[in-house]
């Protein structure tokens, strides 16, 4: 890899900044003062400092966040603010992506990376990785509903098409709160199911993608990287 994009990469410098920064003398690598942005390094191997500083590669990052109401999924929009609005810019340059996104007014657990494999495995409905929400309901759920939502039931998708869900997994919390679990995501799904019961949705929030749970300690608008062994459990759940 060139020094000056290695240096863009792990700094979030521009290359012209870059450049601009080896002609100071402030970058070293493996004890020696280098000037050439062109210089290939061995991000792996190659002991590399800024200003002092040791400087590491990282080629993918992996982020929980705590989705708070009123931001949408999404890397940019020219209206609305999105959860990348929330990101340091550190993370910025890694180009996130978002794995399995979650309406406007939903809150709770969305995971962002730049690794597509990972986010292939999260979103493909092949995957069959269930996600958990809670939801708050006003409307009588009664369990002749629960085992049509339990066994499917014809909504329309984003593009006014009707389809017929994949079984659902329910469990009644108390007359106003569901856990639901479902591995599809279309458009207002979980809110289309319940309308099509009776019910309507008034708040919602998603807890859990597979077996990887919410960090409770995260607030909302919050975010933290992945650890590897979280990481492998989405991975199980496939």
């Amino acid at each position: 890899m060139r020094l000056d994009k290695f240096l863009a990469h792990t700094t979030g410098y521009s290359r012209t900044d870059v450049k601009k920064i080896l002609k100071q003398k402030k970058v070293s690598v493996d004890g020696i003062i280098v000037t050439s942005p062109n210089q290939h390094i061995d991000e792996l191997k190659n002991f590399i400092t800024f200003n002092g500083e040791d400087l590491f590669y990282q080629k993918f990052v992996y982020l929980m966040m705590n989705k708070p109401s009123g931001y949408l999924s999404a890397t940019k929009d020219g209206e609305n603010k999105t959860v990348i609005d929330l990101i340091d810019p550190y993370y910025k340059r890694f180009e996130l992506s978002i794995a399995g996104r979650l309406d406007k007014d939903t809150e709770g657990l969305l995971i962002l990376t730049n690794d597509g494999q990972f986010l292939h495995e999260i979103i493909s409905p092949k995957k069959e990785i269930y996600k958990t929400y809670i939801a708050q309901i006003t409307g009588e759920l009664s369990a002749e509903a629960i085992v049509q939502l339990e066994n499917g039931v014809q909504i329309l998708d984003g593009n006014n098409n009707y389809f017929t869900t994949a079984p659902a997994r329910l469990k009644k919390l108390n007359n106003t709160e569901i856990e639901l679990q479902i591995c599809e995501g279309k458009f207002h799904q979980v809110k289309r199911m319940f309308a099509s019961v009776g019910c309507k949705v008034i708040g919602l929030k998603r807890v859990a993608i597979g077996q990887l749970l919410l960090d409770n300690f995260l607030e909302l608008g919050e975010y933290r990287e992945l650890e590897e062994s979280e990481c492998y459990e989405i991975k199980k759940s496939t």
